[in-house]
């Protein structure tokens, strides 16, 4: 059943101000990220053994974390030319050619070899081990501009695993205080489009409204009732799959068409951005049947 929620026109007063960015701490993100997969696996019907395929990788993200060197921090005249110009200090075009995150997708995919998986995964996995550089290239271009073909989406989810990994400790290094706004929708630290949005439930911040980056990981706020594609705050109304108390629900644009998932984590503390969207493809699936495009980058969702 399609169930269509009014807005709220409250939602947009009431909340105090809120920081711009929260800053991921990438081994404790991914552990808990990985936990959250595995839960949803436990209850996740059809869909249960590609969330604990993904829990798996994203443990080995959490435990990747944890054992590389520290990440180099930006030089700091660069994140200050990167706030003067109102623009993300992380860049991710010139990461394509970054030697560290060559270096980490080299150990990423190392581990991942070791995990189960279904067997067309194990081939893209090792298509994208023996790949030459000019290929590597082109996966990380993609999976940076956030762009990835459907018809090789399996090797693009272990390129963008490791993508996640490394922007995510370069994100952690970065000063919050020196992040500015740089357009709705758009990541203050690397530029990239958001997977989904949570209302938050965190003490005086109840009600705030944070977009999680599929890319680096940083959650940075967002006015609420606002399109994450366009900016737009007509035409703004909400669905979800048979229940108005849904506490993940497609926020859907009308003046664009198109729709990002909201996480009402001030209703459920225990969903995650990124698991959470996976694990609610029956929305995805709904959204299909009408004439909206999701608007959410989430590499674990290419091709659904």
């Amino acid at each position: 059943m399609n169930t269509q929620i009014q807005p709220d026109p409250s939602a947009i007063g009431g909340v105090p101000k809120a920081p711009l960015a929260f800053l991921p701490g990438p081994a404790k993100l991914f552990a808990t990220r990985a936990e959250r997969f595995d839960f949803l696996a436990d209850h996740g019907g059809n869909v249960a053994p590609y969330l604990r395929f993904l829990g798996a990788l994203t443990a080995v993200q959490a435990r990747l974390a944890g054992e590389l060197p520290a990440a180099d921090s930006l030089p700091a005249d660069r994140i200050e030319t990167a706030r003067a110009h109102r623009m993300p200090p992380i860049d991710r075009a010139e990461m394509a050619t970054d030697a560290g995150l060559y270096a980490t997708l080299d150990r990423f995919l190392d581990l991942a070899a070791q995990i189960e998986m279904p067997e067309p995964a194990r081939i893209a996995l090792q298509a994208v081990k023996a790949a030459p550089i000019a290929d590597r290239h082109w996966l990380l271009e993609n999976v940076l501009a956030d762009r990835i073909p459907d018809d090789s989406a399996a090797a693009h989810l272990f390129v963008a695993a490791a993508v996640q990994l490394h922007l995510s400790r370069i994100a952690a290094t970065l000063p919050a205080d020196k992040l500015v706004p740089i357009r709705t929708g758009i990541c203050p630290s690397c530029g990239g489009r958001p997977a989904t949005s949570s209302v938050v439930g965190i003490g005086a911040l109840d009600g705030a409204r944070y977009a999680a980056c599929s890319c680096c990981t940083t959650q940075w706020n967002e006015v609420r009732l606002t399109c994450l594609c366009c900016g737009s705050t007509k035409g703004i109304s909400y669905r979800s799959v048979e229940t108005i108390e849904a506490t993940v629900r497609a926020e859907v644009c009308s003046e664009c068409d198109h729709w990002v998932k909201v996480l009402y984590q001030n209703k459920n503390h225990s969903l995650e951005p990124i698991a959470d969207d996976v694990a609610s493809l029956g929305l995805d699936l709904m959204m299909k049947d009408t004439d909206k495009t999701r608007g959410g980058f989430n590499p674990f969702l290419t091709g659904y």
